[in-house]
């Protein structure tokens, strides 16, 4: 069996100052909504933040940004978030843009065991520089190194206590892939059941990544909305 807290406050305590850290989801979907409030609330600082974005300025990553505890972040795009848009002008945080089908697969490589790959995407440009690149095929190719994390933070819909996961739909993006490239992943679900419980064709994670579940329930906010109205 897992470690499994009621106390999302216990279940961040070790991370650390200057820990990295990887969050799943992608906009305001299938985040840790609850770890992340408790990290908030924690103070831990000078941290390194891996995910698709950083939320908005009142949810999500963005309540670690507003609180100046994200020293760097690594992501594909900005976003909604105002605050995010600012301190990257400012240079208040250190932030690394990469394409978002590098960024997955440098963290699916992360949590294969694979050191670094080559692609086609960012060849040309600014991505390139300082960077080995090689030609295969007739065709140039850049170096990326895999990433992996200290912590990973992980949003499931369902987890049995042996730490199996299956994720709702569109928060399949990115969690499944830092489950795996986390030293120690934090698992925050909406239900757990027993072992045996789920069905083995529909397991996304399996048990052996995952180290701590909690439960909670999640407000599942919209990053933006576009309501259309009939003339």
């Amino acid at each position: 069996m897992k470690s499994i807290l009621t106390s999302f406050d216990e279940a961040v305590a070790e991370i650390k100052d200057g820990s990295t850290l990887m969050v799943g989801g992608f906009g305001l979907v299938g985040i840790p909504e609850n770890l992340i409030v408790a990290l908030a609330k924690s103070g831990k600082r000078d941290l390194t933040v891996i995910s698709n974005n950083c939320g908005v300025d009142d949810w999500g990553l963005g309540l670690l940004l507003r609180n100046k505890q994200i020293k760097k972040m690594i992501a594909s795009y900005v976003g909604e978030n105002k605050e995010f848009e600012r301190q990257l002008i400012s240079g208040e945080i250190e932030v690394e843009l990469l394409p978002q089908g590098t960024l997955a697969e440098k963290i699916r490589a992360g949590g294969a065991g694979i050191p670094a790959f080559y692609t086609p995407a960012g060849v040309g440009t600014l991505l390139a520089e300082h960077r080995e690149t090689r030609m295969f095929g007739g065709k140039a190719y850049v170096l990326e190194e895999a990433l992996t994390a200290d912590f990973s933070l992980i949003r499931a819909a369902v987890a049995d206590k042996k730490g199996n996961l299956t994720y709702n739909k569109t928060a399949r993006n990115f969690n499944p892939l830092m489950a795996a490239a986390g030293r120690k992943t934090i698992v925050e679900t909406e239900q757990l059941v027993e072992p045996g419980q789920l069905d083995p064709l529909h397991i996304h994670t399996p048990g052996i990544y995952v180290q701590t579940l909690i439960v909670g329930q999640q407000q599942k906010r919209i990053e933006k909305m576009t309501i259309s109205h009939e003339l």
